[in-house]
């Protein structure tokens, strides 16, 4: 059986060639240990987790397993104290890196005093990298946009990246789109506001010490490869959600991995299994797994009715592994 190579043993010493963006309801730890079985390599990052539900939330909004690693803890904050805390309790239970949030335009995130409209208060941001920068030793990031509302020249995003790299902060993730924070949804902030990649390539050049990596509209490997003419890493989301097997080829296209076998999609199934049987045992139903699925034989013939079976099959409390074994037997791949 193929497989991705193993993730590896060292969470600190990861490359940030491709990560996987961090999307509220989709990148939980079932769709990360499922994309951590196609790419041994790429990044992997949380839901944007708000320093309030670490603190003061009943559940356990942190757990993750560790062969999902490297894997980055997205917080959602602006108050510095409760930032370092939420931080502290992240390299406590593992993760890899702590990333403040600076990108999310969404009317919740706003009200919360947090996510894009934090552009617009670069101190702010810097006093919040500075405390959590003050209690771990994992690296804190932050994932901005170019540009809020009006506020959107080339000044504006240099002094903002600027300002907070003088905190410490020198690794940056870049959606190359401004958010508009008043009359688009945040569907409509992923997709309306053009793109401006050569003004996050100005940042690389103003800022040669500093890693920059690239988010927004880039939907194949071959694109991210081109970005890495330009930028130190990329960033794909929706892309990599839809179609999870091209992940498969990352280690070849994005690290430059030689002479291992691309893992095949029923063997990424079969490597599933064994954890989809362990997370029902605990309480886990099969659809909140296997919604994460669904794209894996995109292109490939049967794939309409490999997420139609799974989609009308998995749910229940009584569905397990069998779903999987039978929607496998409707593809040709």
């Amino acid at each position: 059986m193929k497989s991705a190579s193993s993730p590896q043993n060292d969470p600190l010493s990861f490359n940030r060639r491709l990560s996987i963006a961090p999307m509220l309801d989709w990148t939980d730890r079932h769709c990360r240990y499922f994309h951590r079985q196609l790419s041994a390599d790429a990044l992997l990052y949380t839901e944007m987790v708000t320093t309030g539900a670490i603190l003061y939330g009943k559940g356990d909004y942190l757990a993750f397993n560790e062969l999902e690693q490297p894997v980055a803890l997205q917080l959602g904050g602006s108050d510095p104290e409760d930032l370092a805390k939420a931080a502290k309790i992240g390299a406590e239970r593992g993760y890899s890196e702590i990333n403040l949030n600076v990108g999310c335009p969404s009317d919740r995130v706003q009200k919360g005093r947090f996510g894009a409209v934090l552009m617009t208060e670069p101190e702010l941001v810097a006093q919040c990298v500075d405390a959590m920068k003050q209690v771990v030793d994992v690296p804190v990031t932050v994932k901005h946009r170019i540009g809020v509302d009006e506020q959107d020249s080339y000044q504006f995003v240099r002094d903002f990246v600027g300002t907070v790299n003088h905190a410490g902060c020198d690794v940056f993730i870049v959606h190359a789109r401004k958010a508009w924070l008043q009359g688009l949804s945040p569907k409509e902030n992923r997709e309306i506001p053009p793109l401006d990649y050569p003004r996050v390539y100005q940042l690389k050049q103003d800022f040669p010490a500093c890693h920059i990596s690239i988010n927004g509209g880039i939907m194949t490997l071959a694109q991210a490869r081109e970005q890495l003419q330009h930028l130190d890493g990329v960033m794909i989301g929706r892309a990599a959600y839809q179609n999870p097997y091209l992940l498969a080829e990352a280690g070849e296209l994005m690290f430059d991995r030689e002479g291992g076998e691309t893992i095949g999609r029923a063997d990424v199934v079969e490597a599933m299994l064994p954890y989809i049987e362990q997370q029902i045992a605990q309480g886990a139903r099969l659809n909140n797994i296997v919604r994460h699925m669904l794209g894996l034989y995109q292109a490939v013939p049967g794939a309409r009715a490999w997420r139609r079976y799974l989609s009308e099959n998995g749910r229940g409390d009584d569905k397990g592994v069998e779903v999987l074994q039978q929607a496998m037997a409707l593809v040709y791949d």
